[in-house]
């Protein structure tokens, strides 16, 4: 009979709880964007004769009701903490924790998204800049998983075939390898980027490249940012890590460059200090994710010009490459389609730079 009890009371309990979380999850409005995750949430349906014959809706329905279940955060922290330390899972979310540096599993080596993304460049080339007199250069960032998997014994694609495969081609361009100006500890522990203060002798490697004044330390003041930085993988892994701090490296040159932001159409600064209100405050490199950047330098030193197609590592990178340079165009494929380019940017003979990280050219899809 005492057991009959306790059954009951459980089951009563059971319903409470899954009426409670139902009632929540019909009334509470629909939420439109995950903040730990950095993406959209997907919204109700479309609801019609077609979606519910074809299917659509009910495969909709269901991405629907897992992104605005109740609590939703919170369970995604229970369940990562479940599979990381209970049943000792090495990744969660393919995220994986080591010495307490977060970093994704990415593997194997998309060869077709890479040969998309070498295409589109190819594209580029070939309409713009074979006749343009331009000096091309072109390097990889490596993501901190080439620096971490192999001595923690996580699988990784095929660093090797990517690098080789990029210079094969863009036999057009003149390749220069970084990976050795680079360890695990230059990008954030919470993040995939490279840290600013940590990569002049990246900086300095392209300067030698390009034929112009290398930067050096004490051309800057560097500057920490008093809000905490939480990088993409802390909200991904929902696993608990330390905030970071992000740094900055000013300078009297970079405070009196005029920087526009053709997508915004707005004048700004080199670091725009308005995106640290933002989700992700990486995003005060040139603001972040913009299809065409103009930076003018009026401390140049000479009058030469300096083209970058880029990703977001480039963003960090390119305040430490303007000093020689009076116009530094930056731009980003993912955003400007290549057959556009030429609406946008006049090629004359200014030095070109192609700097992009295994990460993007490994989902290479995304540069149009």
């Amino acid at each position: 009979m005492k057991n009959q009890k306790i059954r009951t009371v459980g089951v009563i309990v059971l319903l409470a709880v899954w009426a409670v979380l139902t009632a929540f999850a019909w009334c509470k409005p629909a939420g439109d964007i995950s903040d730990s995750e950095r993406r959209p949430l997907a919204q109700f349906p479309a609801l019609s004769t077609e979606t519910i014959l074809s299917g659509k809706f009910m495969t909709d329905f269901e991405s629907y009701t897992l992104d605005q279940f109740p609590l939703r955060d919170t369970f995604r922290k229970v369940k990562s903490l479940f599979h990381y330390y209970a049943l000792r899972q090495k990744d969660n979310n393919d995220i994986y924790i080591t010495d307490g540096m977060a970093a994704k599993l990415e593997f194997p080596l998309k060869e077709g998204a890479v040969n998309n993304a070498l295409n589109r460049f190819n594209y580029v080339y070939e309409n713009y800049l074979k006749d343009s007199g331009s000096a091309v250069f072109s390097t990889v960032v490596p993501d901190k998983g080439y620096y971490l998997t192999q001595e923690n014994g996580y699988p990784a694609m095929d660093y090797e075939k990517l690098f080789a495969t990029v210079q094969e081609k863009m036999s057009w361009a003149t390749y220069v390898d970084i990976t050795d100006c680079l360890s695990v500890s230059d990008y954030y522990n919470t993040d995939t980027h490279w840290r600013q203060e940590k990569i002049l002798p990246v900086a300095q490697r392209l300067s030698a490249a390009l034929g112009v004044t290398a930067p050096k330390t004490e051309d800057f003041t560097q500057t920490a940012l008093e809000k905490p930085f939480y990088g993409v993988y802390y909200g991904q892994a929902a696993l608990p890590m330390e905030p970071e701090t992000l740094y900055i490296m000013e300078s009297d040159l970079l405070k009196n460059c005029a920087v526009y932001c053709e997508q915004d159409d707005k004048q700004t600064a080199i670091y725009d200090m308005d995106k640290l209100a933002g989700r992700d405050m990486y995003e005060v490199f040139l603001s972040g994710s913009q299809r065409l950047v103009e930076i003018e330098n009026p401390k140049a030193k000479t009058d030469r010009e300096l083209i970058i197609f880029r990703d977001s590592f480039g963003s960090s990178i390119t305040p430490l490459l303007l000093q020689d340079y009076a116009k530094v165009t930056v731009v980003d494929l993912r955003y400007l389609p290549s057959q556009m380019v030429g609406q946008f940017v006049d090629f004359h003979g200014q030095d070109v730079l192609f700097l992009h990280s295994t990460l993007i050219l490994n989902s290479g899809y995304a540069i149009k």
